[in-house]
C-alpha cells in the first residue's frame, strides 16, 4: 500500500471507528459486533505502525472509550480506567503469556469472567461511598452517584474496619437475565417495545435522570478490582476476596474467580470451560480476562497508552449459524422509524429457532452488501436479539438481487428522511401512514396509558381496516352498533366492553393522558413529571424549548420533541377532539383530606396493603405533602410496611434507625 492510499484509508477508518465509538458509548446503540469493531481498530493500528508519520495525535487508537455526554458532571479518575487488549485466538493468549514470562519470569495468573455490562468506578472514603463515575474516555467520566446508590449490590457503607482510608473500586454494572426478562415482560404488558439486550439497557439506565426509575429497573453489580495506595495485599486475587468481606458482590471463588494457574494449559482449560458453560450463568459474559496476580509484577510490566501490559481479554466467539436470506422487509414503527428485518430459512441458534434477524438500519444493509439468496451468518446480540453479521460470498447465487434500502416509505410511499446525527430513516407522514397510526393507537390504549379494556393489537388493526378509526380521537366516537357490524368475533358483551372501556378512560388523569399521546422520548416517568410541573395541556403547548428545559427531567432532545409535536397541525386537531371528548387535560385538584401532615418527610413504601394499592398509598403520601423514596437511607423519615416487607429492607431500616410503621398507624397519622 502506498502513502496516498494509506492516508485515505487511515482517515476512513478513523471516521468509522469514531462513529461506532459514539454509537456504543454515548448512544448505547451499537450497529456492529465487538469482533467487527476490533478488526477495524486493529487495521488502523497496523497502518499507523507502518506509516507512523501519518498517525493523528487524536487517532481512535490513542483513546479509551468514547465521548462524554453533558447530562452529568464530568470528573477525573484518580487512577485511569484503561481498556483491555482483546484476543480471539489461543495463539494471542499464548503470545501474551510468553511476553510476560520473558519480561518478568514465571508468575501467577488470575482468570476472571468478562461481564457484558458497563464499567464503573466507585470512590470510597472512610468506608463510605462518595462517588460513582462511568468509564468515559478513561481519564475522566460522568458522575452518576445518585443512580449508583440505587444498586443494591453496591454497599453505601463498608463492613469491617480494615479497608483503605481512600480507594477506587472497579466493577461492572449488569442486568441479570432474570431481571432483564422481567423488565421486558413488563414493557410488553404496557404495550412498549422490549429492550434489545442487557448491556445496552444497563448503559441507558445508568444515564437516566430519574434515580427512582433506575432503582425500579433492578441493576446489579460485580466488583473485579481495587485501586489504592494502601491495599491490603499485593495479590489482586486476595484483594478481591477481601472486597467481598467489605460487602461487595464479587465472583464466587469456587465458580467464577480462579487463581494460581501458572501455565498456558491451565489458562486455556478455564477459558474452554466457560465458553461451554457460560449459558448456565445468571448474567451474560462475553469472554475471560487473564491477569497477572502480583501487583508488583503488574507495576513492573506497566501500561501502554490505552491498556495494561499485564492483562488480556479473550473474547468468546458469539454462537453463529449459517442460513439463507429469503427476503428483507422494512417495518415502520410508531414513531415512523423504518427498520430492516431479514427473513431467513429457519435455523437453530443458541437453543431457539430463528426465522428473523435484525439489520438495524441502512448503514448495516450497505455494509453487508446483502443479496437475496445469500448464505448469511447469524448470531444473537447480547445472547438475545438475532442479527445478521456476515455473508458467505462464495455461496452467493448467480444473478442474485442486491438489497436496497428504500427511498420511500414501504407502507405509504412518502419519501423517507434521515435526521442529522441519527442512524434511522423516518417516514414523516405520521397521520396517514397505516402502521404509524395503528401502533400509536395501540400505545394509547395500553394499560399504563389510557388502560382501555378489550382493545389489543389485533382489535386495533381490525378497527383500522374497517375504517372505524384513523386516529386516537376516533375511539371516542365508536358505538356498539358499529362494532357488532364487524361480524365474526363480536358479540354484545365484547362490543359493550370496548365502548365502556373507552368511556371509563375519560377519567384517566392528565399524567397518563400525556404519556398516551406518544410524544417521542416522553416516557411514563417523564410524562408524570412534566404534567405535575406545568399543570395543564394548554400551558405545555405554549411553552418554548428553553422553558421546557427548566423542568428537571427535560433535556434538549425531549424539549425539541415536545415543541415539534404540538407544532404539527394534525396533532393539534386530534388534541382538540380529545378535549371535546372529555379527556383530562389538567392535573386534578386533590380531593378529600389532603394536608401538609407529611410535609418535609421522605417515606419508603414496602409490601402489600389491605386498603391501598401500591400506587394509591404513594398518591396519598404525596397528597399530604410527603415525598415517596425508592430506597431506605439516613434521610428516610419512616417506612410504611405492608404484609410482605422483605427482611433485607427491614434489616436496613433497623440498621439505620429508621422507624417502620404499619398501614393502620399510617392511616391514623394522616387522619383518615
Amino acid at each position: 500500500m502506498d502513502r496516498e492510499h494509506a492516508l485515505r484509508r487511515i482517515a476512513e477508518l478513523s471516521r468509522e471507528i469514531e462513529r461506532h465509538n459514539h454509537l456504543y458509548y454515548v448512544e448505547a446503540a451499537p450497529v456492529i459486533s465487538d469482533r467487527d469493531f476490533d478488526h477495524l481498530l486493529k487495521e488502523l493500528e497496523e497502518l499507523e505502525a507502518r506509516f507512523p508519520d501519518l498517525a493523528d495525535p487524536n487517532s481512535p487508537t490513542k483513546r479509551v472509550g468514547g465521548d462524554i455526554t453533558k447530562s452529568f458532571p464530568v470528573v477525573p479518575h484518580r487512577y485511569p480506567m484503561l481498556s483491555l487488549s482483546n484476543s480471539y485466538s489461543r495463539e494471542e493468549v499464548a503470545e501474551f503469556v510468553a511476553r510476560v514470562e520473558k519480561a518478568v519470569g514465571s508468575t501467577t495468573y488470575v482468570m476472571e469472567l468478562k461481564y457484558d455490562g458497563v464499567a464503573i468506578s466507585l470512590t470510597y472514603a472512610d468506608g463510605q461511598l462518595v462517588r460513582g463515575v462511568t468509564r468515559g474516555d478513561g481519564e475522566k467520566g460522568e458522575e452518576i452517584t445518585a443512580n449508583i446508590r440505587t444498586i443494591r449490590a453496591i454497599p453505601l457503607k463498608l463492613r469491617g474496619h480494615d479497608w483503605p482510608k481512600e480507594m477506587e473500586v472497579r466493577g461492572e454494572v449488569v442486568f441479570t437475565r432474570k431481571q432483564f426478562d422481567k423488565l421486558n415482560e413488563q414493557r410488553r404488558r404496557d404495550g412498549e417495545e422490549p429492550y434489545a439486550n442487557p448491556r445496552n439497557t444497563a448503559a441507558g439506565t445508568l444515564k437516566l435522570q430519574d434515580s427512582a426509575e433506575v432503582a425500579r429497573r433492578g441493576l446489579d453489580n460485580f466488583i473485579y478490582g481495587l485501586q489504592s495506595d494502601h491495599l491490603p495485599s499485593r495479590s489482586h486475587y486476595q484483594n478481591v476476596l477481601k472486597a467481598h468481606e467489605w460487602g461487595f458482590r464479587t465472583p464466587d471463588p469456587q465458580r467464577r474467580f480462579i487463581g494460581q494457574a501458572q501455565d498456558l494449559e491451565g489458562i486455556m482449560a478455564f477459558i474452554d470451560h466457560w465458553d461451554t458453560h457460560r449459558h448456565q450463568l445468571e448474567m451474560d459474559i462475553d469472554g475471560v480476562v487473564v491477569k497477572v496476580d502480583d501487583l508488583r509484577v503488574q507495576e513492573e510490566l506497566g501500561l501502554t497508552a490505552k491498556s495494561p501490559r499485564w492483562a488480556i481479554a479473550f473474547k468468546f466467539q458469539a454462537e453463529q449459524a449459517l442460513t439463507v436470506l429469503r427476503n428483507v422487509i422494512f417495518q415502520v414503527g410508531r414513531t415512523g422509524a423504518v427498520t430492516p428485518v431479514a427473513e431467513l430459512e429457519p435455523v437453530l441458534l443458541a437453543g431457539t429457532t430463528v426465522k428473523r434477524a435484525s439489520l438495524f438500519n441502512a448503514d448495516q444493509v450497505a455494509r453487508l452488501d446483502l443479496h437475496i439468496g445469500d448464505t448469511v451468518r447469524v448470531e444473537k446480540a447480547g445472547e438475545i436479539i438475532p442479527q445478521v453479521v456476515g455473508v458467505e460470498l462464495k455461496e452467493r447465487p448467480a444473478h442474485a438481487h442486491r438489497v436496497h434500502f428504500p427511498h420511500d416509505c414501504p407502507e405509504c410511499g412518502t419519501p423517507l428522511i434521515r435526521l442529522e446525527g441519527e442512524a434511522q430513516h423516518y417516514c414523516p407522514n405520521e397521520h396517514l401512514c397505516p402502521p404509524q397510526i395503528t401502533r400509536r393507537i395501540e400505545h394509547f390504549v395500553a394499560r399504563k396509558a389510557m388502560d382501555i379494556e378489550g382493545l389489543g393489537g389485533e382489535t386495533v388493526e381490525e378497527l383500522f381496516r374497517a375504517g372505524l378509526v384513523r386516529n386516537v380521537a376516533d375511539l371516542y366516537d365508536l358505538t356498539e352498533a358499529q362494532l357488532l357490524g364487524l361480524g365474526k368475533g363480536w358479540g354484545e358483551k365484547s362490543a359493550r366492553q370496548v365502548v365502556e372501556g373507552v368511556a371509563a378512560s375519560r377519567a384517566i388523569p392528565f399524567e397518563q393522558v400525556l404519556f398516551a399521546l406518544g410524544i417521542r422520548h416522553v416516557g411514563e416517568t417523564v410524562a408524570k413529571r412534566i404534567a405535575r410541573a406545568v399543570g395543564d395541556i394548554d400551558t405545555l403547548m405554549g411553552m418554548g424549548q428553553e422553558e421546557l428545559e427548566r423542568i428537571d427531567v427535560v433535556g434538549p432532545v425531549i424539549a425539541e420533541s415536545i415543541v415539534d409535536f404540538f407544532a404539527a397541525p394534525g396533532n393539534r386537531a386530534v388534541l382538540e377532539r380529545l378535549r371535546s371528548a372529555g379527556l383530562q387535560f389538567a392535573v386534578l385538584e386533590r380531593k378529600g383530606p389532603a394536608s401538609d401532615k407529611l410535609a418535609g418527610k421522605s417515606i419508603v413504601v414496602s409490601g402489600v396493603f389491605r386498603n391501598f394499592s401500591r400506587d394509591g398509598i404513594k398518591e396519598t403520601i404525596e397528597a399530604h405533602g410527603g415525598k415517596v423514596s425508592g430506597s431506605i437511607s439516613r434521610k428516610t423519615s419512616f417506612v410504611v410496611a405492608g404484609d410482605d416487607m422483605g427482611p433485607a429492607k427491614r434489616a436496613k431500616a433497623e440498621e439505620l434507625g429508621v422507624p417502620v410503621i404499619d398501614e393502620d398507624e399510617f392511616t391514623r397519622m394522616i387522619g383518615e
